[in-house]
């Protein structure tokens, strides 16, 4: 039996690693704190192994599983380790184009290099996938339409405080990753923004119980134009994918915008300072609860008529199996690993799939780890 090689025991890892254990895989959890992974096993019996690449090389063998759930800097030395081993690497993170470089390896070594599987990238993939199959089967393209793309999720606190979030992760990699600057579609014109936060627009989410919040473009919304199949001919009004906030984050947040601003000496060193204090006042207490909204919506108008709307939804709220975001990041990195195993993801690198059968199964799966989780036809 191939041997899942489970790396990092943080905050997200929990339930999809016991998902696995649960169903009878084989598995060793590599960690560099013992009573950390003690706890996630949460009584489960599994291997447990001191972390270390040299460590984890002597043990892989031909078609076992390599799962990082370890900083995504950290990702392609363990991809490349795999591939040293004719193994199969997954990761829930963006596939950089350094992962990307791996392809022609990884088809030659017979693995795969799966990335993009968590919640967001991830979960949101496997919902546009299946919208714009719908589009296409719906029988309502017309040469002259106008297609819009919105794509907004994000990780909330259930109980909401003055600073409208709160940390589950680095805060430093959260602050950090608002440097990014933003590419995205909007009325017919390419948007770029320097800092996302520029970009900072109400949004009317269609959850059970209506509720409007911040969203704002996240990194390069474009290239996923050709990830998601659309057809070169369609005049796309709007493309985005996007980060989901509480109403009034914005201005909560004008403090630590300026101090992303600042581009003077040691401002990387007050940085850090400001990420520590940060986490300090805006932590997740133990146990406290999470939540997870995601919408994704792919609608079609002609002459200014809706002919095509439809949104998958997704809400989903920390409880006794964990917090939201860890069921949503890990299980679904779960459902990567056994459809690796069972050969339905081919050779080489690959983000979430397209296969509808895969998409339609996980998306069903995904169903007992959120609150609500359904497809919404807008013109029903």
């Amino acid at each position: 039996m191939a041997m899942i090689h489970w790396c990092g025991t943080g905050l997200s890892s929990g339930p999809g690693l016991r998902r696995l254990i649960d169903a009878g895989r084989a598995l060793t959890v590599w960690t560099i704190e013992r009573p950390q992974a003690e706890a996630l096993l949460a009584g489960r019996r599994a291997r447990i192994a001191d972390y270390s690449l040299p460590a984890l090389e002597a043990t892989l063998r031909p078609g076992d599983v390599v799962v990082s759930m370890l900083p995504p800097d950290l990702h392609l030395a363990l991809a490349r380790l795999a591939l040293h081993r004719q193994a199969h690497f997954v990761c829930a993170s963006e596939l950089t184009p350094e992962l990307r470089g791996l392809d022609a390896a990884a088809r030659k070594a017979g693995v795969a290099v799966v990335g993009e599987v968590g919640l967001a990238p991830g979960i949101d993939h496997l919902m546009a996938h299946d919208l714009v199959a719908d589009y296409r089967a719906s029988g309502t393209i017309a040469p002259g339409d106008t297609v819009s793309f919105h794509s907004y999720c994000g990780g909330i606190p259930a109980r909401p405080n003055a600073f409208r979030y709160k940390f589950s992760w680095s805060p430093l990699g959260v602050l950090r990753g608002l440097k990014s600057p933003s590419r995205s579609i909007r009325h017919f014109s390419e948007l770029r923004l320097a800092h996302p936060w520029e970009g900072v627009t109400r949004y009317d989410a269609p959850l059970p119980r209506p509720e409007t919040f911040e969203v704002y473009p996240s990194r390069d919304s474009l290239g996923y134009i050709g990830d998601y199949r659309f057809d070169p001919s369609w005049r796309i009004e709007d493309f985005v994918r996007g980060t989901l906030r509480l109403l009034g984050w914005a201005e909560a947040w004008q403090p630590v915008f300026a101090a992303l601003s600042d581009a003077s000496e040691g401002a990387e060193r007050r940085l850090a300072q400001l990420a520590e204090r940060l986490l300090r006042e805006n932590g997740y207490a133990p146990g406290e609860p999470d939540r997870v909204v995601a919408v994704v919506t792919l609608a079609a108008k002609r002459a200014g008529r809706a002919v095509f709307d439809r949104s998958w939804v997704l809400e989903a709220k920390g409880d006794i199996r964990g917090s939201a975001m860890a069921r949503l990041v890990s299980g679904t990195v779960s459902l990567a690993v056994e459809a690796v195993l069972a050969h339905d993801i081919p050779a080489g690198v690959q983000a979430a799939p397209h296969d509808p059968k895969l998409v339609q199964g996980w998306l069903s799966a995904l169903q007992v780890q959120a609150q609500y989780l359904a497809k919404v036809d807008h013109l029903a």
